[in-house]
């Protein structure tokens, strides 16, 4: 995630022994970011080359990061604190979390049953898979709208399908109604899944008119919100009710030692750059508090 590389650059330029612990590949959401426009130097840059470039020059200052080694647990009110991961166990003086959020699962029965087979929740990943196809996008929000704009480039039709009103800026929204591949259904619910062994068809409810109708799809991509990832961590820290961690600008949580960066923070603005100034200040507080120990 952009918070954590920024973390990772500011640590290992004041000689911290840095080390990121990422259980997938490094770089979260932004790292499917097809082009990013609201980064300061930028006038367009994708998410995976912003990526690369920021972990290189965490990197050149002795940054280390360990990718595919899922935490298994935190001890975060000791000193030092424990993180134990799948191979190994560590002891840290100071933890910066910044492991961001996840998109919410499609909330149907049938959902594990396609899950890959015809759902999916990444465009850039499987939209190629569905080159000529007929492509469903679930949500109204920017990373749903965006998301359908990118897959017009696959699909030989393509339904933006949501339950409310649009949510995503108009320069997004007009670029979608725009294209001639594009149904709109607002106000309209998926309440079911079909298909023998692959997804098929779907039901689907006009919420206004209360007509049922079934459409032949042949994969549907979910962007209906995300989901705090702090599972992890609700056993040591206070949690808002949106299950993000309580931490205030400076990045703080209730315990010394222990910071919050980027979108697993409770704060009303989420953005790239948001992300990358948490993580630039948490980085120098975490400076600061290891400086107090050692004095």
């Amino acid at each position: 995630m952009a918070k954590k590389i920024l973390h990772k650059l500011y640590c290992g330029r004041m000689n911290l022994d840095v080390l990121v612990l990422e259980n997938g590949i490094i770089g979260g959401q932004i790292a499917n970011a097809v082009g990013i426009e609201n980064y300061p130097g930028f006038i367009s840059v994708a998410g995976g080359d912003l990526i690369a470039t920021v972990q290189k020059q965490a990197e050149n200052f002795g940054a280390v990061i360990d990718e595919f080694d899922t935490i298994q647990k935190v001890v975060l009110r000791e000193n030092p604190k424990i993180i134990e991961t799948e191979e190994k166990i560590y002891e840290t003086d100071a933890v910066i979390i910044a492991s961001g959020m996840n998109r919410r699962k499609l909330p149907l029965p049938e959902e594990k049953k396609y899950a890959g087979r015809g759902v999916h929740y990444c465009e850039l990943c499987d939209g190629h898979m569905y080159n000529g196809k007929i492509i469903a996008v679930m949500g109204g929000g920017n990373a749903a709208v965006d998301a359908a704009n990118f897959l017009t480039k696959y699909a030989e039709k393509l339904y933006l399908i949501h339950r409310s009103d649009f949510r995503a800026d108009e320069v997004s929204q007009n670029r979608l109604r725009q294209n001639p591949k594009v149904e709109i259904m607002l106000q309209t619910e998926i309440t079911a899944l079909h298909g023998d062994g692959k997804l098929s068809n779907i039901d689907i409810l006009d919420k206004k008119s209360g007509a049922a109708k079934n459409l032949a799809v042949d994969g549907i991509f979910v962007n209906i919100g995300v989901e705090a990832n702090t599972a992890l961590f609700k056993d040591e820290l206070k949690l808002s009710g949106s299950n993000r961690i309580i931490a205030g600008e400076d990045c703080r949580t209730e315990i010394a030692g222990v910071f919050a960066a980027g979108d697993v923070r409770e704060k009303e603005i989420r953005q790239l750059t948001t992300a990358a100034s948490d993580g630039t200040t948490a980085a120098l507080l975490a400076e600061k508090y290891l400086s107090k120990l050692k004095g």
